[in-house]
This record gives C-alpha cells, sequence and structure tokens, in this order.
C-alpha cells in the first residue's frame, strides 16, 4: 500500500452553491483550499479531480424518485418540491443542482476507492459531508448523502465493516438513518444537544435497529461546550468503541461548525480543539485500521474566520505533515481575503488554546451536563458492544 495522502479537488465541486446570503458558501472550499496551496500543504498531497457519481451509484443510498426530483428542481429551481425536501427554507433548489451534488458524491467515493484499492493510505473530500440528506428527502443543506454513499461503496467492494465518525456540531443523522438496520457500519456522532439544535435527533438512546444494536453511537453534548469537553467525551467513548468494533476502514466527517464563533449552533470549540480531533481520528484510523482513512468535510459557516484555518488544519494530518499551531496564516492569503471580501482574516493557525482536557478516568462528576450526557452513552451502548461502562 502507498503512503502517499489524497485530496480529491477541483474547481467544479465549488459549483455545490444554494446562492447569494446562504450559509452554506462554496468560498469556504475555495478559501480552504488557497491556504492550503499558500502553507505548502498541497504539495504533500495527492490532488486529483473528482468524478461524477451516475444514477447506479446515487441509486445504492437514494431512490430513483428523489433522484429524478433533484434532476427537475435543477432545471426548473424556482418550482418547490417540499415532498422531497426541495425548495425549503435551507435547502434552496438552484441551476443544476443534481449534477452539482453529484460531483461531491463522486469525490467521496474517489477517496474511498482510492484508500480501500491502496492507491493512498488517507483520502478526503472537503466539499463533501453533506450528512442530512436522507434515501428520499434533501435536508440541512444537503442533497445526497455522500458520506453514505461512499460508505456503501465501500460495503460493495468488500469492506466488511465500516466506523463513521461525525464531529460536526449537528447530528449525523442522514448517515445514521440509512445504516441504522446494517450491523456493518458503526456510527458515532458527537454534535450538540437535540434539545437546542436542529435536526434534533441523536439522543444516547438511538442505538442501532434490530440486529444492529450497538452500532449508532450518539454523544449528544450540551450548549456551550468547548474544547476541554468536547475531547473529555470524545476520549471517554470513541475510540473504546472503535476498537470493539474493528472496521476495516474509518470515515470521518469534519463539519468545524463546532467552533465558537460560527453563526449557527452553540458549541464553543477553538481551532485548536478542532485540530487535536482531527489528529486523534488520524491516530484511531492507525491503530484499528491500519491508517485507512477517509476523510471528508461538513458543515461550517464562520467561513473566513474558521473553516479555511481548520480545513487546512485537517489536510496536513491527512498529509501526514501537522501544521505547527503557532505557524503565521500567510500574507498572501490574508492580503487575497482583504482584497475580495474586504474581511480581515486571522493572522495564525491557532486560537491560542492548548486544547488540554481532564480524562473520563479522572472521575464522574454528576453536577455537570456534560458528565451526566457522557456516562449515559457509555452506559447504554458499552455493553451492546461488549464493553464495561464502568471502566
Amino acid at each position: 500500500m502507498s503512503g502517499e495522502a489524497m485530496l480529491v479537488f477541483d474547481e467544479g465541486l465549488t459549483a455545490y452553491d444554494f446562492g447569494h446570503g446562504h450559509p452554506m458558501s462554496p468560498v469556504r472550499v475555495d478559501l480552504t483550499v488557497r491556504l492550503a496551496r499558500a502553507l505548502g500543504v498541497l504539495d504533500q498531497l495527492k490532488v486529483v479531480p473528482a468524478p461524477v457519481a451516475d444514477d447506479a451509484l446515487l441509486r445504492t443510498v437514494h431512490t430513483a424518485e428523489y433522484i429524478e426530483a433533484v434532476k427537475r428542481a435543477g432545471v426548473d429551481p424556482d418550482e418547490s418540491d417540499l415532498d422531497h425536501g426541495l425548495g425549503t427554507d435551507d435547502t434552496y433548489c438552484f441551476p443544476r443542482m443534481h449534477e452539482a451534488s453529484a460531483h461531491v458524491v463522486g469525490a467521496s467515493v474517489e477517496a474511498a476507492r482510492a484508500v480501500w484499492e491502496g492507491d493512498v493510505l488517507h483520502a478526503a473530500n472537503i466539499a463533501g459531508g453533506l450528512h442530512h440528506a436522507m434515501p428520499s428527502t434533501a435536508s440541512g443543506f444537503c442533497v445526497y448523502n455522500d458520506p453514505a454513499v461512499a460508505i456503501q461503496w465501500l460495503l460493495d467492494h468488500g469492506a466488511e465493516r465500516v466506523a463513521y465518525v461525525d464531529v460536526d456540531v449537528h447530528h449525523g443523522d442522514g448517515v445514521q438513518a440509512v445504516f441504522y438496520d446494517d450491523p456493518r457500519v458503526l456510527t458515532i456522532s458527537l454534535h450538540e444537544s437535540p434539545t437546542t439544535l436542529f435536526p434534533g435527533t441523536g439522543t444516547a438512546a438511538e442505538t442501532g435497529g434490530p440486529g444492529a444494536a450497538g452500532t449508532a453511537v450518539n454523544i449528544p453534548l450540551p450548549p456551550g461546550t468547548g474544547d476541554a469537553g468536547w475531547l473529555r467525551a470524545y476520549h471517554a467513548i470513541v475510540p473504546q468503541v472503535v476498537r470493539a468494533f474493528r472496521p476495516s476502514v474509518l470515515v470521518t466527517q469534519h463539519g468545524c461548525d463546532s467552533h465558537v464563533e460560527d453563526p449557527l449552533a452553540h458549541l464553543t470549540k477553538t481551532v485548536d480543539g478542532q485540530r487535536a480531533a482531527y489528529a486523534a481520528l488520524h491516530d484511531l484510523a492507525h491503530e484499528v485500521c491500519e491508517g485507512k482513512w477517509v476523510a471528508t468535510g461538513g458543515g461550517g459557516y464562520a467561513i473566513i474566520e474558521v473553516v479555511p484555518r481548520a480545513w487546512t488544519h485537517l489536510l496536513a494530518i491527512v498529509a501526514g505533515h501537522p501544521i505547527d499551531p503557532n505557524t503565521a496564516v500567510p500574507e498572501s492569503w490574508r492580503e487575497d481575503v482583504k482584497i475580495r471580501y474586504a474581511r480581515i482574516a486571522p493572522s495564525r493557525m491557532t486560537d491560542g488554546r492548548d486544547a488540554t482536557y481532564e480524562d473520563w478516568s479522572s472521575g464522574y462528576n454528576p453536577d455537570t451536563w456534560l458528565d451526566r450526557s457522557i456516562k449515559a452513552t457509555r452506559d447504554v451502548s458499552f455493553p451492546l458492544l461488549g464493553l464495561d461502562p464502568t471502566y
């Protein structure tokens, strides 16, 4: 197996664009690639263009009726199809929506193929991570569910078990729904509590369907959770359940909308905590599945202040050459942002936090919402996977 790492990207991926004023601007992907290039990260990655997924590939997760509805919506974006979640207040219709969405899927499947067939050890599609899309419905800015299609491709091509870890601030409901009854796929989601944030799902009690009990693990976090609390929750649950599941490959979703400056949610992480999460997932892939790691993007709506730095850190970790957090953001990139967007970009690749945390072994504190949530997930999920929740 090659030790090379890959980014699947071409400019066509920025056509996934709901239009002016929509939070999910493709500017965030463009700025990430520009920053990664300016810092030399792309020099450490094999960069390949993304194919467009054909209908047969899309139908491995999505219904034929839904795919036709997306095609119609892209031809006449002024017409809504609310039965299929198209033209809603969050998932607008836009010209050539099917083609743009299928392109994102093709990128994630190409990343999965390259890892599974041994072309590279790690591969990323930062334009992907559209985890809310359901088999027959668009939702939450997501038209086609590229992580789910990539996971299904892996299963169809010989992967016995796939673990999916979602660190977006929103519950990874679409991926969970697709594989809820499939014991071959472990879905793990760390997200803001469903009592305070869309999509309102992802309680600890959601553990998998008949014949797949234990293969959905949900870690709902209280609003206001920052780096230390988030990392405490991650390390108290995720490595243990992934080890117990013994996946053939790790697929991850890296929405960076958990940041304190993100306008759509209420966690208080920093770029430093996000970088620590990415590094932990990289290490977990090497521990449990010989390094086979497919990473996607996801949410993130502080499109200048946060997303480019967070995902550039992700790409550097994928490449095997992490960036020192104290690295200066290149002046050429900052000047470009100032000229193009009349905004002042951050000057360093850090928010000045050290991302330390207290390990779960330090003791359970029932007086905190965070610890009660961690314990609830451990208590319900660990026994289903043959783990003792008291350790």
